[in-house]
């Protein structure tokens, strides 16, 4: 029987969303205000993160519709 095994929530700073995206800390809030990027998290009074599962997400959506030779399903 297969056991899964249960990870913590991550957080990534800004800079380390800016590394696994490839995107500018510009990009990755005009996407934010588009509503294509996953929101930061309130970590405290002048700190933000993002959860590492839902950047991991929106790469591998990214992956798929470069994949999918750029449809989207509706």
């Amino acid at each position: 029987m297969a056991q899964s095994i249960q990870r913590e929530p991550a957080f990534l700073r800004r800079k380390q969303v800016e590394t696994r995206t490839g995107l500018s800390r510009s990009t990755i809030y005009q996407y934010i205000k588009d509503g294509v990027f996953p929101k930061p998290v309130p970590l405290g009074p002048r700190a933000v993160g993002w959860l590492e599962s839902d950047v991991s997400e929106w790469i591998a959506g990214r992956v798929k519709i470069a994949r999918d030779g750029g449809r989207q399903a509706a």
